[in-house]
């Protein structure tokens, strides 16, 4: 008999036959739209000096937006191009990018796009969190992980992806509320980051003791 969808090692539904991308330019993809806007809202003056056309969008931050979301799209169809897939997290983002930036354009109002990782990482959080609620390890789904872990350590690892998540969000909330734009997008780029990578590399012991193919290889 069939084990049921949500019962299984979410590894075990990881596709097969999909195109690889090198770690170095898939992080390349993730980052490069981020630095753009960092630097098109640090240099918003200098760009729309040279590229009169970006003087339309307006100010710095409005400068940086167009830009962010030009480069999102462009992310997005060379990750396409690359694998023939987009994975969750990274499509979902780059709608609320879209969609949120286009409100901020065309208002003229920056409140959106500064409320756009709020809404993407409450909206991660909530989901992997719900699904715990209900019995299921989202997160092997979510991310396509490239590991296999058993159904322990898939709990304990979504749990702590989906507090970590909400965090994100409350710090971005405190950060755009309490300081100036240009402090918030520095921050997005070289605070956020850097948080995450560490937050990632924290979880190597959990993913360690839980790997199915370290049980495998012990055997």
């Amino acid at each position: 008999m069939n084990q049921p969808l949500f019962e299984r090692d979410p590894s075990e539904t990881r596709s097969r036959g999909k195109e690889s991308i090198n770690p170095v330019l898939k992080l390349a993809l993730e980052l490069g739209p981020l630095l753009v806007f960092f630097f098109a809202n640090s240099r918003g003056e200098w760009l729309a000096g040279k590229f009169p056309l970006l003087a339309d969008f307006g100010g710095p931050i409005f400068i940086a937006t167009g830009l962010f979301m030009a480069a999102t799209a462009i992310a997005l169809a060379a990750s396409w191009l690359l694998t023939r897939t987009l994975p969750v997290m990274p499509l979902v983002s780059g709608i609320v990018v879209l969609v949120f930036g286009a409100l901020t354009l065309y208002l003229q109002d920056e409140l959106f796009i500064k409320m756009k990782p709020t809404i993407v990482n409450t909206l991660f959080g909530v989901t992997l969190l719900g699904g715990l609620a209900f019995g299921k390890s989202l997160l092997g789904y979510v991310l396509e992980s490239a590991f296999r872990l058993d159904a322990e350590g898939w709990r304990k690892l979504t749990l702590r992806w989906g507090v970590f998540f909400l965090f994100l969000a409350v710090v971005n909330e405190i950060v755009w509320r309490l300081f100036s734009t240009d402090f918030w997008v520095a921050f997005k780029v070289w605070g956020i980051m850097p948080i995450t990578i560490l937050f990632t590399m924290s979880q190597m012991p959990l993913i360690m003791r839980h790997s199915l193919d370290e049980v495998s290889g012990k055997k």
